[in-house]
């Protein structure tokens, strides 16, 4: 694959390390990695062998969160959807975060996410879907969709809540404010921290540990939480989340469209609103 390196483990059978893969893009989240993180899950649905699986990024970043140059250069792209009139064309390029997430939560394999580096926006939303998180010290985190006039979506929000709860996710998610990987461990988000030139390691003997349990039981006891944690915040609460991205993007084309300095259209005299009644009483 070109934006994911994925390795099986000789020393752990059973263990697969996946590898965000574009360090000069400090992992951006593009629609090619989007299209093969959902091709690589839905490879593992039919892998009885790997039990697994390990998530971080190569380089200096575990992923700088969705590519949004990818949009402005899609037209030389072509694993990229570019932008189009077409609405539902538009409305279908707008869900593949949301489905490559669905495809890391719905992974019968333990997965493990260790966060080597930042992690922004979208690849919040990604650790989100993994069942155990292990950030090294120098980690952090940021959620800037709003700063960014966009909502966070890819159903986001309900993992967040189960993980946060709402007064938490609420915070982040409307401050935009970077928070670090003790943060994480203090709120929750992360169920460990290790440094960092220990942190691979860490996630590996974690594994190690894991591939000596009972199989079954462990893929009982994943998919039961999965459902549990379903049942107290439904990902359904957000079925809209495609269609407040894409009229988030027709917003902020609108905006660009028109001049932030351009001035207001005159208000013609005789349509002014009058700051009195008919009787000359105020209006309220």
């Amino acid at each position: 694959m070109e934006t994911l390196a994925i390795e099986r483990d000789s020393e752990f059978p059973g263990l697969v390390t996946v590898t965000l893969n574009r360090p000069d893009k400090l992992n951006a989240i593009s629609f090619r990695m989007h299209q093969e993180m959902i091709d690589f899950c839905r490879q593992m649905e039919t892998d009885s062998t790997a039990r697994v699986i390990v998530f971080s990024g190569a380089g200096r970043a575990f992923s700088a969160g969705a590519d949004l140059g990818a949009r402005k250069d899609a037209a030389s792209s072509p694993i990229v959807a570019p932008a189009t009139p077409d609405a539902l064309a538009e409305r279908l390029h707008a869900t593949i975060g949301n489905r490559s997430s669905a495809a890391i939560e719905n992974l019968d394999q333990v997965t493990i996410g260790a966060v080597n580096g930042l992690a922004i926006g979208g690849a919040v939303a990604w650790l989100a879907c993994m069942d155990i998180r292990i950030a090294a010290e120098s980690a952090w985190f940021s959620i800037p969709e709003v700063d960014l006039d966009i909502p966070l979506t890819w159903n986001a929000l309900p993992r967040l809540m189960r993980e946060l709860g709402p007064s938490r996710t609420k915070e982040l998610v409307m401050a935009c404010d970077r928070f670090s990987s003790e943060d994480a461990l203090r709120w929750g988000f992360v169920n460990h921290v290790t440094a960092d030139a220990a942190l691979i390691a860490r996630a590996r003997a974690l594994a190690a540990k894991l591939l000596k349990k009972d199989p079954i039981s462990l893929a009982q006891t994943k998919s039961t939480v999965n459902a549990l944690a379903n049942l107290m915040v439904p990902a359904e609460a957000t079925h809209a989340d495609r269609d407040y991205l894409v009229l988030a993007r027709l917003l902020a084309a609108e905006r660009s469209a028109t001049p932030r300095d351009a001035a207001p259209e005159p208000i013609p005299e005789a349509a002014s609103p009058s700051a009195e009644g008919p009787s000359g009483a105020p209006i309220f």
